[in-house]
């Protein structure tokens, strides 16, 4: 415990010109007693740790003490400090292991690149999330990230979408965080499979190790799966007649690419009304999305969704004389 503080305590004085006692404590966690005593530790094993004194003063290192990393332009010390999702690290458990990285690697910056990490999070910064959902952290989500990351089999005993439960051994490959949902990739009886991170009850890791597919391309498995299944999911059609303002808000109340896809292959009349041929998941669905564009969107067929969108701006009509 007391060695990891010395080291991290380097590091920080690495980074930064001079640091107070009061400074140093409060990164490290500890009184500024405590913070004297290591410094002086550090003076003895070797390591040129000052102590300037009065009201300006503070710790520094001396003689040009650093570790630095050869090679390493700005370009890619920014795009190092934006490689991960502070929310994605700190529910998978790296936070503390992401911070001591970005930590060594500051350090070692030479001068001129040391405001490299300052830059990137005032220029940039990763919110995974989707608009108003909730972040809770699945509770199978720490376990899985190692047994990813040490290539362990897992038992897992996994609720289904239709409620049913099943227990598999699972050769977990990797986790993706979509819209604020984390998700498993794993294989299962030699296939590769999309779980859901919060369905799972239970996981438990195996004392086996499995041999990783080393041509397994995870990004590109996800964007072809969730390509196949969004595909999936727009079992049924409907026909609208849609006015110009209606075009545009097509693609952002259904499927963007169900809509976009749609309206390229619709037919717009002389008054300019367009009409297009909409794949939905269902025709509850259907009203939910359609029912949001209001007038701008009139509904053909199938009729029982006509019906409905009549009978629902019937209602409407009512609220309003």
């Amino acid at each position: 415990m007391r060695a990891a503080r010395l080291i991290r305590m380097v590091l920080l004085l690495q980074t930064r010109r001079s640091m107070t006692a009061a400074e140093l404590a409060e990164r490290l966690e500890v009184s500024e007693r405590t913070v004297a005593r290591d410094a002086l530790a550090l003076s003895e094993a070797g390591i040129p740790v000052y102590a300037d004194r009065g009201r300006a003063g503070g710790y520094r290192l001396v003689g040009g003490y650093r570790t630095r990393l050869t090679g390493l332009g700005r370009d890619e010390a920014e795009a190092l400090f934006l490689s991960g999702v502070p929310s994605a690290l700190r529910e998978m458990g790296l936070a503390d292991a992401a911070s001591a990285a970005r930590l060594k690697v500051a350090a070692a910056l030479t001068p001129e690149l040391a405001d490299a990490p300052h830059s990137a999070a005032q220029r940039f910064h990763l919110d995974a999330p989707g608009w108003w959902q909730p972040t809770e952290t699945p509770g199978a989500l720490p376990v899985l990230a190692e047994a990813v990351w040490d290539d362990r089999l897992v038992t897992a005993r996994y609720r289904r979408r239709d409620g049913s439960r099943a227990q598999r051994t699972l050769e977990p490959y990797g986790l993706v965080l979509k819209a604020g949902v984390w998700y498993l990739v794993a294989r299962a009886d030699g296939d590769p499979r999309v779980y859901r991170v919060d369905r799972f009850g239970s996981v438990t890791p195996l004392g086996e190790r499995f041999e990783r597919d080393a041509d397994f391309d995870l990004p590109g498995f996800w964007e072809e799966r969730a390509a196949a299944f969004a595909r999936s999911i727009l079992r049924e059609t409907a026909v609208v007649r849609l006015t110009e303002a209606g075009t545009r808000a097509l693609r952002y109340a259904t499927d963007r690419a169900a809509a976009e896809d749609a309206l390229a292959r619709g037919e717009t009349d002389e008054e300019g009304l367009t009409t297009v041929t909409l794949p939905v998941e269902s025709l509850d669905v259907a009203y939910g999305q359609l029912l949001a564009l209001g007038p701008e969107c009139e509904v053909l067929g199938p009729p029982e969704l006509r019906d409905r969108m009549a009978r629902a701006a019937e209602r409407t009509a009512e609220l309003y004389r």
